[in-house]
């Protein structure tokens, strides 16, 4: 008799294709690998975060006022007096301000949430690839995503896009494992949590609703009708998940809740479906501060199109890798044409395939407002048809068309890192010819891999991968040593041409309120300015008796001339002087001040730890207060100071109570110089 034995030489980027009925077996380096990864993504999401200070002001401002009032808390108000609410729905507000009650409001207590929330979407998205692709695909997953420069940025910012993020990814682990035994309770666990995404971010949280469905139906291993009705139940646990909140604010008279901010009728459905909704597909957002432009040409928020992705503006955001990962796709599903229904591999192909060309239409042709950052949403689709793709290719390199697809997969990303990166040419030059050098060596080795010793095709694919994702690494590590402010922040450094909408890093000249800003401008404005809208105006007609707002500042601060309030897309920060007026007797009054805008509001809220009244909302657009409300508050006492702020008073069809309201104050009341700010003392009453 014979003893054979038998070795599994395998090399680690080879791992054994998965079960239809488990995960795969797991290669005994994976597990320290996988945790090198999440401790290294928790450094860098939490490397000196506190350089950004309170990041977008407009939400600190909100957290500030959620741990002053759990009325505010729960509605998602600015202040907390509640006068009128941020233009989000509240869910990310509430994670943050949870930790802010605990730790005190500061930097850190806002932003290490948001952090560990990007930590916590990396693991969940390895944990789902792994399921359907492999360990190793899940970690090539998980690190190409941890490195998006976008998803670094929004990670380490306090916009809802890092809960919303987290949430997606989680629905989609639910589903993967909803699809492997035909689990209703999976699914819909999946349905209630990007309902509660709704609640984070409104229906940006929906474009993952077809690819989750439609997977689901296919590859459930049970009968059409089970299929279809565990996507019922899924589909009442969403709305549940998301309408409780909605059914509450929309039944809660007026006069007890602040007003729903961004909306022109104090509606919070008008909000999730208008300002937040429809509107931003064709541009007929009411209030906000620009219009969708024609079909197919440029709006104020960028040209759209199959190309938009790749603009200058954008394409740093997120694109690195997704030229290829469309090819993997491709490949992927033309793979698993034969494979049975219940195929898991299709199913994944199927699931972020879906996630990432509904999401990417939707940002190429929406013509309404459009931020950079938004790509976040793209980052963990990208990553996963990446991850999987790549390591299938690879498992399969023996077969000369897996050996071609990796060469040209890699190729491709070199040549898209050397363009990109050649749009910031000041920014770390050698970049860029090291990796279309090396990247293009190492495709022709590739393209022998099926041939070299496993070890060898090992150490060529590990290098490979490396280069793939090391232009994009650059750019996360620029994000990192980079302080973000503002309602618009972008990742990575400046670049030439960018012009996609006010506040994005656009290049020499670029910004919004002042020249060396750090964004495109409006089309057809001055450089660095606030393009067509006139300095110092505000209203209909852009100017106010006497040619401005009463302090003298302009619409779209951040710059010179934007005063010590801000202005529309960022906070300032009062003098000391003006500080310690605001808060002196601040307990004899609902609000310390009232001002325009409420990225204005936030500076002085933040500055004072009282109450600020944001007139107008976030753009100055919202009928909140009307005048016969606010000289009500006046009579009253309720207000102690007024000064100008950074709103665009009416723009696109939204109210213009905002400049009434400046218009009367300064008719009215005495103007007052404090810290080499304009205010004007309320509590006198009417003066003339």
């Amino acid at each position: 008799m014979t003893l054979t034995e038998t070795y599994d030489l395998t090399p680690p980027l080879a791992d054994p294709a998965p079960t239809p009925s488990a995960p795969p077996a797991q290669p005994r380096w994976i597990r320290p690998a996988v945790v090198t990864m999440l401790l290294g993504t928790a450094v860098l999401y939490l490397w000196d975060l506190a350089a950004s200070g309170w990041a977008n002001a407009y939400y600190s401002a909100a957290v500030q006022a959620g741990t002053k009032s759990w009325k505010a808390f729960f509605f998602g108000s600015l202040d907390a007096s509640n006068s009128i609410t941020v233009d989000k729905t509240p869910a990310s507000l509430w994670v943050m301000e949870l930790s802010a009650r605990v730790f005190g409001v500061n930097s850190w207590s806002i932003l290490v949430p948001e952090a560990l929330e990007g930590v916590a979407a990396v693991a969940l998205l390895y944990l789902t690839v792994r399921r359907w692709a492999g360990p190793v695909a899940g970690l090539v997953a998980g690190g190409a995503f941890a490195l998006t420069p976008v998803a670094v940025l929004m990670f380490r910012f306090n916009n809802p896009d890092a809960l919303l993020t987290l949430l997606l990814v989680a629905g989609a682990y639910a589903v993967t494992r909803a699809v492997e035994t035909a689990s209703a309770r999976w699914l819909a666990l999946a349905g209630a949590l990007v309902g509660f995404g709704f609640l984070t971010k409104m229906l940006q949280a929906l474009l993952v609703v077809p690819a989750f469905a439609l997977v689901y139906l296919i590859a459930a291993p049970t009968g059409l009708w089970s299929r279809v009705r565990h996507l019922l139940v899924a589909g009442a646990a969403m709305v549940v998940a998301a309408g409780w909140w909605v059914a509450i604010v929309s039944l809660v008279p007026a006069s007890a809740r602040p007003y729903v901010g961004g909306s022109q009728h104090n509606n919070v459905l008008e909000l999730a479906f208008g300002y937040n909704g429809l509107g931003r597909l064709d541009g007929s957002e009411t209030g906000s501060v620009g219009g969708g432009g024609p079909a197919g040409g440029v709006s104020m928020w960028g040209p759209t199109g199959w190309t938009r992705l790749f603009t200058s503006e954008l394409a740093g955001q997120a694109a690195w890798l997704l030229p290829a990962s469309l090819l993997l796709l491709v490949v992927g599903l033309w793979r698993h044409r034969r494979a049975p229904r219940t195929d898991r591999g299709r199913a994944g192909y199927l699931l972020w395939g879906g996630w990432l060309l509904v999401t990417a239409a939707v940002f190429s042709f929406m013509r309404g407002i459009f931020h950079p950052y938004y790509l976040v949403a793209l980052a963990p689709a990208i990553a996963a048809v990446f991850g999987a793709g790549v390591v299938e290719a690879f498992r399969t390199r023996r077969r000369p068309t897996s050996a071609v697809l990796l060469a040209v997969c890699l190729a491709g990303t070199a040549v898209t890192a050397y363009v990109l990166l050649g749009r910031s040419p000041q920014w770390q030059p050698w970049l860029a010819a090291a990796v279309i050098a090396v990247g293009l060596g190492l495709s022709a080795l590739l393209l022998a891999a099926g041939r070299l010793p496993r070890r060898v095709a090992a150490v060529v694919g590990g290098a490979g991968l490396a280069v793939a994702l090391a232009a994009p690494a650059g750019y996360a590590l620029d994000t990192v040593g980079t302080a973000h402010t503002g309602a618009i922040p972008s990742a990575g450094p400046a670049v030439l041409g960018g012009n996609g909408g006010p506040g994005g890093r656009g290049g020499p000249g670029g910004g919004f309120g002042g020249p060396g800003g750090t964004g495109g401008g409006f089309p057809g404005g001055p450089a660095g300015g606030n393009g067509g809208f006139a300095p110092g105006g505000f209203g209909p007609t852009g100017t106010l008796p006497g040619g401005g707002l009463p302090n003298g500042t302009r619409p779209g601060g951040g710059g010179p001339g934007g005063g010590p309030g801000g202005g529309l897309l960022d906070a300032g920060t009062p003098s000391a002087e003006l500080t310690a007026a605001l808060k002196a007797d601040a307990g004899s009054y609902r609000w310390v001040l009232a001002t325009v805008g409420a990225n204005s509001a936030a500076g002085y809220q933040l500055a004072t730890g009282e109450p600020v009244m944001a007139i107008g909302g976030f753009n100055g657009t919202d009928p909140s207060p009307t005048l016969a409300q606010f000289q009500a508050y006046v009579a009253a006492g309720d207000i102690h100071y007024f000064a100008g702020g950074g709103g665009f008073g009416q723009a696109q069809g939204g109210s213009n109570a905002a400049a009434e309201i400046a218009a009367w104050v300064q008719a009215n009341f005495t103007a007052r110089t404090i810290g080499g700010a304009t205010v004007y003392d309320l509590s006198g009453g009417v003066s003339s």
